[in-house]
């Protein structure tokens, strides 16, 4: 079956899968240039369609994510409504708004009312989300009408269909999605069976997200940070945090019984005059991992299940999921490479494609996912074309890999634009920044070229084959680290070599990379790793903040350009920087990181 795979909630995308393969996936941020780019991905659909090589009227089927609960639904099944209105603190105009923005209630235009309370559930969402079939037909020339898939269930058909599993816990946890928070599924040769819900107003990412926002970071945007910079703190207000949200007999719970301004007040009411950002960090990630391994546990206790599945934006919390990893009796985790909502399309198009093969009697095959380079690709002329527009000086060696990993081993930045572009948050090697690994300020100058505020270390790419002698028992995650979504305790010696992507609670985020998933990538780290006797380079999304990941050969040009690098390999070509980065080098020599640990003089 051809099945187009669409989401067009808070992250649209599409993407193209047929008989359980993807064969394209992109979301509309990485098109129009905006993060988290919300709406119909109409350029994402044309994308897919043309990378994937099909024709519109050759699709057979259409998957939407999110069906949308209607508002009278979600109240009548979500304890804490009443109370939290009773309470007094929110008005019943902005509960009423709040929960209706959320669970998908068409809510009525009120003169002076905040413009967020609509968010995306207005009435011209609505109307438009009813006319998908009919934009899709006469837009696209698509013709199947689109069969809808609850949130939860496509975060979690994500994760299992593409884990490689055929038995496993299916757990999915976020913010909030079709009025829950959490979906649990015991998942046996492809069938499920859901064991539990929690709704939305039990909502652990909400909490984090409060915490977020309090630390004066971006919600639903830079929770990143906070996972960054607990490691940092003292967990002193964990107690607190976890009398307001818990996990008791396998279920969620919002203790606090409050939500939106109300937690936020809360939390803010509870601490100190002198607080310290490092230790709320500290106390919500501590509460954080608490909860969703205790709340995974209890299920694996009850199915007997020993490998799990994960997806929702809870699990982009890397250390999150190697607390999952170590929970007794579990053998395998597996994080799907889109776990936000940026996959929700592609679980829904693999819902509907499995679907489709139980009618037709297929038995179920578990396939691994083998790379996520399912993306924009580059042509050869569009790279030359890029470069010469912007007046940079380039060539085209004879051996890229080894021209780069020279460059690496000199101590320059290289910027790497090269074949389809990933899918998913996490750059692996196409749309990625490189660096040597043995500079512990690293973090501090070339955050500042990006224009990054970041507490996260640079993640640490390496050869899959050396994952043993790198990390701490990285079984059981040695195929999801390829897609950089575990941290692993690093051994002593990748900690003393590597110190500018080791954290300071001496865990990385590794990408593990086989050559049969991406050669010349390979081939670059090898090649460093021969001439320099460093086991890995560094690895960070070739993106300035707040813009997503580069995309397009221009898109590179500009990023490099703008961030000040030394080197960029564009395609089959490599162009020199106009300027470089050794002048924010040249400020950070001698002095301590935000680590605490002295630059790296030599550089």
């Amino acid at each position: 079956m051809l099945v187009l795979g669409i989401a067009d909630g808070q992250t649209s995308g599409a993407c193209v899968v047929r008989d359980g393969e993807i064969l394209a996936a992109v979301n509309e941020e990485r098109i129009v240039r905006l993060k988290q780019a919300r709406g119909f991905p109409r350029q994402s659909i044309s994308e897919v369609l043309q990378i994937a090589g099909v024709d519109a009227a050759d699709i057979e089927g259409v998957a939407l994510a999110e069906i949308n609960m209607k508002l009278r639904e979600q109240v009548d099944g979500w304890p804490g409504w009443f109370e939290a209105r009773a309470e007094g603190r929110d008005g019943l105009k902005d509960v009423f708004f709040k929960a209706a923005s959320r669970f998908g209630a068409v809510v009525p235009y009120v003169p002076g009312l905040k413009a967020a309370y609509y968010g995306l559930r207005t009435p011209h969402f609505a109307h438009r989300r009813r006319r998908i079939g009919e934009i899709l037909r006469d837009e696209f020339g698509v013709a199947p009408a689109p069969r809808y898939y609850h949130h939860h269930f496509t975060h979690a058909t994500s994760a299992y269909y593409t884990s490689g599993f055929r038995d496993a816990l299916a757990v999915t946890m976020d913010g909030g999605g079709d009025g829950h928070c959490a979906h649990v599924y015991s998942v046996k040769n492809g069938v499920f069976e859901r064991l539990t819900t929690c709704d939305a107003y039990d909502s652990l990412g909400n909490y984090y997200a409060y915490v977020t926002a309090i630390c004066g970071y971006k919600a639903k945007r830079h929770e990143g940070k906070i996972t960054g910079l607990a490691a940092r703190g003292e967990p002193v207000y964990s107690d607190f945090l976890n009398s307001m949200i818990a996990c008791k007999n396998g279920q969620l719970v919002n203790c606090g019984r409050a939500l939106f301004n109300r937690a936020l007040d809360r939390i803010r009411g509870s601490l100190p005059e002198a607080w310290k950002h490092e230790d709320l960090a500290a106390s919500v990630q501590l509460v954080a991992e608490r909860v969703a391994t205790a709340f995974v546990a209890h299920w694996l206790g009850k199915t007997g299940h020993r490998n799990v599945a994960l997806a929702g934006g809870l699990f982009a919390n890397v250390r999150i999921n190697e607390e999952i990893l170590r929970i007794p009796g579990v053998e395998n985790v597996f994080v799907h490479p889109g776990m936000a909502d940026d996959g929700l399309f592609v679980g829904a198009a693999l819902a509907l494609d499995h679907e489709d093969a139980q009618v037709r009697g297929k038995p179920y095959e578990p396939a691994l996912l083998h790379d996520v380079y399912l993306g924009t690709d580059l042509s050869e002329q569009e790279c030359e074309r890029a470069l010469h527009g912007a007046g940079l000086r380039f060539t085209k060696p004879d051996n890229t890999p080894s021209y780069i990993a020279d460059r690496l081993a000199e101590g320059q930045v290289v910027a790497r634009t090269a074949g389809r572009m990933e899918y998913g948050p996490r750059a692996l090697g196409n749309r990625t920044i490189m660096y040597r690994p043995d500079d512990p300020s690293v973090n501090d100058w070339l955050n500042e070229l990006l224009q990054r505020t970041e507490f996260m270390p640079f993640a640490p790419a390496s050869k899959y084959e050396s994952a043993r002698d790198l990390y701490l028992d990285p079984e059981g995650a040695l195929d999801t680290a390829r897609f950089m979504t575990v941290t692993l305790h690093c051994t002593p010696e990748m900690q003393e070599r590597c110190p500018g992507v080791v954290h300071v609670d001496g865990t990385a985020r590794p990408q593990l990379v086989r050559r049969e998933d991406n050669a010349e990538y390979y081939d670059i780290i090898d090649a460093y790793t021969r001439r320099t006797g460093l086991p890995a380079v560094i690895n960070t999304s070739f993106n300035i903040h707040e813009e997503p990941i580069v995309r397009t050969a221009e898109d590179a040009v500009r990023a490099f350009i703008e961030s000040h690098l030394d080197y960029l390999q564009l395609g089959p070509f490599v162009a020199t920087g106009p300027v470089g980065s050794h002048a924010v080098r040249e400020k950070w020599k001698g002095r301590k990181s935000i680590w605490g640990r002295a630059a790296l003089s030599s550089v």
